[in-house]
């Protein structure tokens, strides 16, 4: 069995691990990266950027179907949709990521080592591949080998009439209904996306409510109305108790309120969150901690009770989120090369790519109260004051600010309404640096566009927004007062 030696072995080639073996050529360590199945991993190949093709495609057949006419673009008979076609576009994107992927770490003198990865000991790996087992020696190991979909009892997946969020992204053909199981981020995304779609969609959230804990619950509002609007239903505080097949669909069995209602459709799509891959790889066996989450331990420098290997991205620790992992991908390779540094963030900004998108960072009011910050400024600007949100017909939503009244220092941002996702990295970049809502308000910004509402928002929690009808906060001095609502 021929053995390779590095100084540095990355388990795993999603967006942390990917990142950390480029970032660690570049800083002169010699590097392998070890990947079963795919280059760029879950997020590039089934996950982040399938969902957000396959979203755009839904969401431009919504305009087409809704809001041509209006504009007086009439269409000649109803749009055909062809899923095996989207689907050939769908990998085609992937396929392109993907690749681009393989070429930089090539380009930057990575060594690409296909198989399955296993701790044999604290130094050494075993990997087995269709052509045999290698040795891969390091002094250095990250582990970024990510999550997968949580099964719940009684729905195991089969990706036929149980789908995972994978299977809920291959699939081509046009569905007439699904039940969606769980209210998170997954299930409103690829639920919104096969509404898009002309599929009935109903969501059973056992919570009394959408997004727990994942948005602002003032954001949260808006999505839910929309949904409404789209023909979604929402079944709140549901429990999914089972399923059985039905003809060529199936019955899934819901409890609600303490009685039991059937619903039939023709898949089911359980989206109740992830699991980190820690039961893989002999990670317990060469004595790396795992918490009672099923996340390895790691500090602050990412690094494992065995110091000389690291944890990076899912696997490690909340949030599970691809930008999150590329950021410790980029540490811990400069950690490992000498540099002096740790992960210490003020944000990590989200994105929920349901309709209207939600995006934030920073804190929500309850967590700033939490931190000790009793006195806030709070002010909103809504995208139906925003020309051109109103030039695009989507003006749901608004921008929500979120400071320390005291000293005006940015505290959190949240945005629900078109295009939150490529709004909310300047609310990211003001929470970090603690600016002031003076230095978003001062700053101009460029006319007629969506960022603007950025400008508004600041403006209006200060108290003197131009483009809504404010009332003086506090009283006769505008701005005075501990809190204000828009």
């Amino acid at each position: 069995m021929a053995t390779q030696n590095f100084d540095v072995v990355v388990v795993g080639a999603g967006p942390g691990g990917y990142v950390c073996a480029i970032r660690s050529a570049q800083m002169g360590l010699k590097t392998a990266i070890i990947e079963r199945e795919y280059m760029g991993g879950v997020c590039l190949n089934v996950g982040c950027i399938p969902s957000k093709a396959l979203i755009t495609a839904g969401h431009f057949l919504h305009k087409m179907e809704h809001n041509a006419s209006d504009m007086g673009l009439t269409l000649p008979g109803k749009v055909k949709v062809d899923m095996k076609q989207m689907q050939t576009w769908k990998k085609s994107v992937c396929d392109r990521m993907a690749g681009g992927v393989e070429q930089l770490l090539k380009g930057n003198t990575v060594t690409i080592i296909r198989g399955e990865a296993s701790f044999k000991s604290t130094t050494e790996l075993t990997v087995k591949s269709k052509t045999g087992t290698e040795s891969v020696t390091a002094k250095n190991f990250v582990i970024a080998t990510g999550s997968r979909p949580i099964e719940i009892p009684g729905f195991s997946f089969d990706e036929k009439n149980v789908l995972s969020s994978t299977g809920g992204l291959a699939l081509d053909e046009r569905l007439e209904s699904a039940v969606v199981i769980g209210g998170g981020y997954i299930g409103l995304e690829i639920g919104s996306m096969l509404s898009n779609f002309g599929t009935k969609v109903t969501v059973v959230e056992a919570n009394k409510g959408l997004l727990v804990g994942l948005a602002d619950a003032e954001c949260v509002q808006v999505v839910a109305r929309k949904l409404k609007k789209n023909g979604v239903d929402v079944m709140l505080e549901a429990k999914a108790k089972g399923w059985k097949k039905a003809g060529k669909g199936v019955e899934v069995t819901v409890e609600v309120g303490g009685k039991e209602q059937v619903l039939k459709a023709d898949k089911v799509l359980v989206t109740v969150g992830r699991r980190p891959n820690s039961d893989q790889a002999n990670i317990k066996g060469v004595g790396i901690a795992v918490d009672e989450k099923g996340f390895v331990k790691v500090n602050a420098q990412r690094r494992t009770y065995v110091p000389h290997i690291f944890a990076i991205g899912d696997i490690a620790c909340q949030p599970m989120l691809a930008h999150k992992a590329s950021h410790e991908g980029v540490m811990v390779a400069e950690i490992i090369a000498g540099k002096n540094r740790a992960y210490e963030v003020k944000t990590v900004p989200s994105v929920i790519f349901v309709d209207p998108e939600i995006a934030a960072a920073g804190m929500t009011e309850e967590e700033a109260k939490a931190a000790g910050y009793t006195d806030l400024k709070i002010g909103k600007f809504p995208f139906a004051a925003n020309g051109r949100a109103v030039s695009l017909m989507e003006t749901d939503g608004f921008v929500k600010i979120i400071a320390d009244a005291k000293t005006h220092i940015v505290l959190g941002v949240h945005i629900v309404g078109p295009e939150a996702s490529n709004l909310i990295s300047e609310a990211a970049l003001a929470v970090e640096m603690g600016a002031r809502l003076e230095d978003l308000a001062l700053t101009i910004h460029p006319h007629p566009t969506l960022g603007e509402t950025m400008m508004e928002a600041a403006e209006a929690t200060l108290g003197h927004a131009i483009h809504i009808i404010q009332k003086p906060l506090g009283g006769a001095k505008a701005g005075a007062g501990p809190r204000a609502h828009v």
